[in-house]
């Protein structure tokens, strides 16, 4: 079972029936990232230039046909962050940033074999966002990332792929704070349910031998 696997417990996350008081019996201190304030942008880049990194396997025939590239992971690396706080707009400020994607890259070499390589797609960010007032403890600027390239052509002169990307990518500005919430105490843990494939489902429940009239003669 899990959470949401008809698992009946007023202790377990879902939606509330009733008084949402009900049950709620303290505040707690818990450790949360805070966001402050956070903006997506999703744009097509055309003839984006990825540089192959890491083959495998090392050696492959030129010319490479594209298979296909996506992002490795949802966290993009930001450099060249720069942040401007606005006089005309208390609190807002721009902020500038490179942010870039790391990808995989799929191919066939010119003998068939499959083959993939690491990539980077990197692009400017100049935003403006809500920037909490200085403190102690400081804001990060963080990025969340996804790249997905669906045509490509390899460049055998440079040995490299030019594509064309979706990108998304959402900017924020939080702080890991320590904040204090109302709790209903803590969640009661289902028992888990093994996964089994029921490969058998449907022959057992055959009968054991043919059903039917016998022939009788006429």
């Amino acid at each position: 079972m899990s959470f949401f696997s008809n698992f009946q417990s007023d202790k377990c996350p879902g939606s509330i029936s009733g008084n949402p008081l009900n049950g709620m019996c303290e505040k707690v201190c818990i450790q949360a990232q805070k966001i402050f304030d956070a903006c997506i942008k999703q744009i097509q880049i055309e003839n984006y230039t990825l540089t192959l990194t890491d083959q495998v396997p090392s050696d492959p025939t030129y010319p490479l046909t594209f298979i296909s590239a996506r992002s490795t992971t949802s966290t993009g690396n930001i450099t060249n962050l720069n942040v401007e706080r606005l006089a005309d707009k208390p609190g807002c400020a721009r902020v500038q940033a490179t942010v870039s994607i790391p990808v995989e890259v799929l191919y066939t070499d010119a003998n068939g074999v499959e083959g993939s390589a690491q990539a980077t797609i990197s692009v400017a960010q100049d935003v403006l966002l809500f920037v909490p007032a200085p403190s102690i403890m400081p804001y990060q600027v963080t990025a969340e990332v996804s790249a997905v390239c669906a045509e490509g052509t390899f460049n055998s002169e440079t040995g490299t792929f030019s594509v064309n990307a979706c990108l998304t990518t959402i900017l924020k500005v939080s702080i890991n704070v320590e904040i204090l919430v109302p709790s209903y105490g803590y969640c009661a843990i289902p028992p888990a349910q093994d996964y089994t494939q029921e490969v058998c489902t449907g022959f057992f429940e055959l009968p054991l031998y043919p059903q039917g009239k016998n022939c009788s003669k006429q």
